[in-house]
């Protein structure tokens, strides 16, 4: 599986990380959802994620979108095994919504944190910092096998 140029898959510590650039909006979050529902049909093993949206300048989202990616999320990972998701933003309107993502999402098996520091996400993602803070130079699955879709 080939993935879009700012998503990393670290398949030997079960973590994905996405840096989006520039402009959030809803075809940039309905494309990393597909990219993860793909990658966990392809793995069946659950992987946290880790969403560095520092780079992030603009935000074109509502609240009737999250609320619906927030059910979704709920709906489609109803009985499996916990994961977390960290969210890096310093934008206001990102903290906010990814605020009202992790309130939509309590109770799920998905632990969604809004961090403003970088250590602090990787502590509990129980990642090194350094991989959080490593730059995006392309898709890759590292190691292990290829994933085929």
């Amino acid at each position: 599986m080939k993935l879009p140029a700012d998503v990393q898959f670290h398949e030997d510590i079960h973590l994905l990380i996405y840096r989006p650039r520039g402009l959030i909006d809803e075809t940039a979050i309905n494309e990393i959802i597909s990219v993860i529902e793909d990658l966990e049909a392809a793995t069946q093993v659950p992987f946290n994620r880790f969403s560095d949206a520092s780079e992030t300048h603009e935000v074109e989202l509502n609240f009737r979108y999250v609320i619906q990616v927030s059910l979704h999320l709920r709906l489609s990972h109803a009985g499996r095994a916990p994961v977390k998701s960290a969210i890096l933003a310093t934008d206001s309107t990102l903290v906010h919504y990814g605020r009202l993502l992790g309130l939509l999402t309590q109770g799920s098996s998905i632990k969604v944190h809004v961090f403003q520091d970088r250590k602090e996400a990787a502590q509990w993602l129980g990642v090194p910092l350094d991989l959080l803070t490593a730059e995006t130079t392309g898709s890759r699955i590292t190691p292990g096998k290829s994933i085929q879709k």
